[in-house]
């Protein structure tokens, strides 16, 4: 049995990006779900993981890492030995960092808040984080014309990142219609060996049919 852990929460994008780095990775890891409704993860023997009570957490060995892009940096410098995923060039990892910002400030504001509404009926401007969101999805098309990643030529962390809660944008009731070089990228990172999908919502089979 491995011996890698990964806390999650199934219809979690943040647990979803590690789960998926995992995967591409040829990891094996248990999945062991945590119950965010009855509030399993603000309990003692969760914060005793993760101070902050989120998901995910994994366990690999004696090392407990807390926050899905730090998940995805230590995954990548400890088992990428190619070194793609993150890049050792000072301005491809600098970069790489920088969408890794994204995805925690206005990827987590925007798309992912949008869902959060839908998905979680959290008490959110909905039509606030739905117009962020096609704002930054704007941003994300143009930087995608002509180019295949989002940073070099090769999928990095960074691609990963901000896969999950991109993908899963119209259960946030977010059409990806007009994104032709976002719908694109989704395949690409859909097409790699190892691809694991996130658990769709009946919200998100009824906004996607």
């Amino acid at each position: 049995m491995s011996n890698v852990k990964l806390y999650r929460h199934p219809l979690s994008g943040h647990s979803h990006r590690a789960q998926l780095f995992l995967s591409l990775l040829g990891l094996s890891a248990e999945l062991v779900d945590v119950d965010l409704m009855t509030g399993e993860h603000k309990q003692a023997e969760f914060l005793s993981k993760n101070i902050f009570g989120q998901v995910p957490v994994l366990e690999d060995g004696d090392d407990t890492i807390a926050d899905s892009n730090a998940i995805l940096t230590y995954l990548a410098m400890k088992y990428d030995q190619g070194r793609t995923w993150l890049p050792t060039l000072p301005s491809d990892a600098a970069e790489v960092e920088r969408f890794l910002s994204v995805s925690a400030g206005p990827l987590a504001n925007g798309p992912a808040a949008a869902r959060l509404v839908n998905v979680f009926n959290s008490p959110i401007d909905h039509q606030d984080v739905i117009d962020k969101t096609h704002a930054l999805l704007e941003i994300f098309e143009n930087h995608l014309q002509g180019r295949d990643w989002l940073v070099t030529n090769k999928p990095t962390i960074a691609d990963i990142a901000n896969y999950s809660y991109i993908a899963h944008a119209p259960e946030g009731d977010v059409s990806l219609d007009n994104y032709t070089n976002i719908k694109q990228w989704l395949k690409r990172i859909e097409s790699l060996p190892g691809f694991v999908a996130m658990k769709t919502t009946e919200v998100g089979l009824c906004k996607v049919a």
